[in-house]
Order: C-alpha cells, then sequence, then structure tokens
C-alpha cells in the first residue's frame, strides 16, 4: 500500500521503543496514509497458525468520538487523537475464512492443512475461550502497533479502561468479540512521563 504523505521520522527500534509515552493530548493532524502505514506494519504480527483473528475498527467521527469516550469513562484522549483505534479479535470469523490465512507457498494441498489444523484447535473451544485465544493473539498486535506507531513519529496510549458491552453496541461488533483496547493515535502536544519500570534484575530469572 503506497504511503501518500512524506513519514515525517523514522526511528530505529531501539529508539522507538526508548522514546514511547503514553499521551493523552494530542495535536489533530495525521494523514490517513499515515495511520494506514501503522496498521499495515502492525498486521505483519505473528499469530498462532498464522490465523491473525485480530480486527482494527478506527474511529475518527467526532460525535462518534464523543459517544465512545462517553462509554470509556469519559477519558478526553479519545476526542484529543485524531484516531481512536479499536483493536479487537474475531474468533468466529477466524474459523470460517481459515482458508483465506494458508501461506500461498503451500499451495492447494497447504490451504487443507490450514482449514484442518485451525478447526481441529478452535472447534473444540467453546465461544467464550475461543474470543479468549482470539484476545491473546490480539495483544501480541497492539504490541507492535504502538512501536510502529512510535517509529513513524507518533504516539499513542493503550486503553483498557472502557465498558466492553456498550462499546460493542456503539460500533455494532457481534456479542461474541473481544476488544482488547483502545487505541488513540496522532501526535503528541505534551511530552509525557519518563519511563519508570522494575530493574531488569527484578523482572527476569535464568534458568
Amino acid at each position: 500500500m503506497p504511503v501518500l504523505d512524506p513519514i515525517p521520522q523514522s526511528l530505529t527500534v531501539q529508539s522507538a521503543i526508548e522514546t514511547r509515552r503514553s499521551i493523552r493530548q494530542y495535536h489533530p493532524d495525521m494523514p490517513r496514509s499515515h495511520l494506514l502505514e501503522i496498521l499495515r506494519l502492525a498486521t505483519l504480527a505473528p499469530s498462532a497458525f498464522n490465523a491473525q483473528p485480530w480486527r482494527f475498527a478506527v474511529v475518527e467521527n467526532p460525535e462518534l468520538k464523543e459517544q465512545l469516550k462517553a462509554v470509556s469513562y469519559n477519558q478526553s484522549q479519545i476526542t484529543s487523537a485524531p484516531y481512536t483505534i479499536v483493536v479487537y479479535s474475531d474468533a468466529e470469523d477466524t474459523l470460517k475464512t481459515a482458508v483465506e490465512t494458508s501461506h500461498p507457498h503451500f499451495g492447494e494441498e497447504g490451504k487443507v492443512r490450514q482449514v484442518q489444523s485451525i478447526e481441529k484447535s478452535l472447534s473444540k473451544l467453546s465461544v467464550q475461550e475461543r474470543a479468549r485465544w482470539g484476545d491473546t493473539q490480539a495483544n501480541i498486535v497492539l504490541g507492535i502497533l504502538m512501536v510502529a506507531a512510535r517509529g513513524l513519529g507518533y504516539d499513542t496510549v493503550p486503553m483498557m479502561g472502557f465498558d466492553q458491552t456498550k462499546v460493542k453496541q456503539l460500533l455494532g461488533l457481534p456479542d461474541h468479540v473481544i476488544i482488547t483496547a483502545l487505541l488513540p493515535i496522532g501526535r503528541a502536544a505534551e511530552l509525557g512521563r519518563p519511563h519508570h519500570r522494575h530493574s531488569l534484575e527484578r523482572v527476569t530469572r535464568f534458568y
């Protein structure tokens, strides 16, 4: 997918991670082509069976953002950011469309194996269990999405504070999906706080 507008900057992976901040105030401008490039990069994330159960609902309409804010405890970053990405997973759609995720390298036989593998693993689970499985995959794409955004000069803040049911109703999403996070995205209009993390020694063990 071509990027029509010049990317403002491109950071190394290390710099993108080290300079990422949780931002709640944004400048209003962000070309849609930049957003699409960030989403494209995020979709290169790995997933079990290459099933790719994640989905993105991008909210840009001002009135809809106000409604989304209202069901997200009135957190102002939703209306401040030019876009808010609703990251969710749909394991039921994944199960129905398994053939689409078969790698072309494996040909027609690969399509059969792909469908069989996904059906064998997911069909024995309940709808709720499949939804939780999809959510674990969507969390992978969420992390890569934030790094991709920062790498191209944009900022985000992952939000887990919202009403799942009301957000799904607002966006017309099926009841069975799980929303992993809301992710406002844009150019930071504030500095954000520096990282404060456990030491590596505190969180790491070698065996």
